[in-house]
């Protein structure tokens, strides 16, 4: 579920885009990754570190393709907000006693460190892979082509973890009341 939320902006941008432009689709992606937040806090209780700071990317680069009527701003923020989730997977290889992934909560999923670091630099090369394909599209394409790829990345998270299920698999643990009704 919070997945699926936290790719809805994106969803709106890209559909307010098609039927009102680019400034328009950048106000609402402002609006939406901010509503997000809120939405997460009233939940939860609490806001994750990464959703408020790519709302806050949103509304500084957000606010320069509005402000200054240069599209180019949005499109450099999604490339930074890929390259800061990169460098924080990277960095926590050399902070703390436990990768980023590990350190979330998993009921699912019991991996060895050394999986968990493999798996963390599995993201951090695809999610750097996404800032220079964003940034090669941004400046090579056109606009509406850009706002089609951003769409596609939507998807791309679930292909990944789909690519990742063979390897993880054997790590999943098993509900033995769901294992008796078989």
């Amino acid at each position: 579920m919070n997945a699926l939320l936290d790719l809805l902006p994106v969803v709106l941008f890209g559909i307010a885009y098609f039927l009102r432009g680019i400034y328009t689709a950048t106000a609402v992606l402002i609006v939406a990754c901010f509503a997000l937040v809120l939405v997460t806090w009233l939940r939860t209780r609490r806001v994750p570190k990464m959703q408020l700071f790519t709302a806050v990317l949103a509304a500084v680069f957000g606010g320069m393709t509005i402000y200054l009527h240069d599209p180019e701003f949005i499109k450099l923020k999604f490339s930074l907000v890929y390259l800061l989730f990169a460098v924080a997977l990277i960095g926590s290889h050399f902070v703390g006693d436990k990768v980023l992934l590990a350190r979330i909560p998993q009921d699912a999923i019991k991996l060895p460190d050394a999986v968990w670091r493999r798996l963390s630099a599995a993201w951090a090369i695809y999610f750097l892979c996404l800032a220079g394909v964003n940034l090669y599209i941004a400046q090579n394409f056109s606009e509406a082509f850009w706002v089609k790829f951003k769409l596609a990345c939507v998807f791309l998270p679930v292909v990944f973890i789909l690519l990742q299920a063979p390897f993880l698999a054997r790590y999943l643990e098993s509900d033995p009341e769901n294992d008796h009704a078989r």
